[in-house]
């Protein structure tokens, strides 16, 4: 599932290309694409027919594209395996594309939407008075957002009677982290993943807060992280964070800090990765 680094890259990458265009015409390939929006296919497609795309936005995972004139806006999630490409009309369709938007300018460039497992989607909605859709207005700003508030941040970890890593996947209480980024930020902080949130003080969870946004930073400086060829921007291209990761997929090898041998635990249908050394288990857990 991509996390914040590669929705943003997606998104810088769409700001640039679709960014103040005006729809022409959308052709839904597949009714799969479109389940979130009830009301069908062919009412998305006629919905769009003549808008304009004011902005592309994220919060957290989530992308969506404001429309000029209206208060509503499509709202996209990638899922396992989507992709926002913007290709020139002449270029082959893709295996998997679902939805493909074509504009009313001379730009030759169409935007698609492509998607192998079609667990991802998008669908039209309202927006709500602070400009998000509806649906997503629960989810909470992310580390990178300029108005994401620490010292709250820190009040409800506290107050949240449940274990760190659970915290950083909790999308009501900070979005944009998933399981590879919430390893590596604990990994840089010593904190093991079932360290109960009751516990950290405000300095550590500053420091943790600091980690979260230096790996993510560092992350979108080189365009996210890929494991397969199904997380690409809109140009097709690959990111390779996954060169600088300290603990995520580095079961069995040495800790980067401490060279003791990094394990991989499951959890809630995933898997933690950490070291045992600078990771030490909460006393409660062991």
């Amino acid at each position: 599932m991509p996390e914040l680094p590669e929705v943003e890259v997606v998104r810088r990458g769409l700001a640039t290309w679709v960014g103040g265009r005006t729809i022409a015409d959308v052709q839904v390939l597949h009714p799969r694409a479109v389940r979130r929006h009830v009301a069908g296919g062919e009412d998305f497609a006629a919905r769009l027919k003549g808008q304009g795309i004011a902005d592309v936005c994220r919060r957290g995972k989530y992308l969506w594209l404001p429309l000029t004139g209206i208060d509503t806006s499509v709202l996209g999630h990638l899922g396992m395996s989507g992709q926002l490409l913007v290709q020139r009309y002449d270029a082959p369709d893709e295996k998997h594309l679902r939805i493909r938007f074509r504009f009313d300018d001379s730009l030759g460039t169409e935007l698609r939407f492509v998607d192998q497992r079609t667990f991802g989607g998008l669908s039209l909605h309202d927006n709500t008075p602070e400009g998000l859709p509806d649906v997503i207005a629960h989810i909470a700003r992310d580390p990178l957002d300029p108005l994401f508030d620490d010292a709250a941040f820190h009040t409800a970890l506290r107050a949240r009677r449940t274990t760190i890593k659970r915290a950083l996947l909790d999308q009501s209480l900070i979005s944009g982290v998933g399981n590879i980024y919430a390893d590596e930020a604990l990994w840089r902080s010593r904190l093991h993943y079932d360290r109960p949130t009751a516990t950290l003080t405000r300095p550590r969870s500053v420091e943790l807060l600091g980690h979260v946004r230096e790996v993510m930073t560092a992350a979108l400086a080189v365009g996210g992280t890929t494991f397969d060829s199904l997380y690409v921007n809109v140009n097709g291209e690959s990111g390779y964070f996954d060169r600088s990761l300290d603990a995520y997929g580095r079961e069995g090898l040495p800790c980067n800090r401490c060279g003791t041998a990094m394990r991989r635990r499951p959890w809630m249908n995933r898997s933690s990765y950490f070291c045992p050394r600078c990771q030490r288990i909460p006393r409660t857990t062991a």
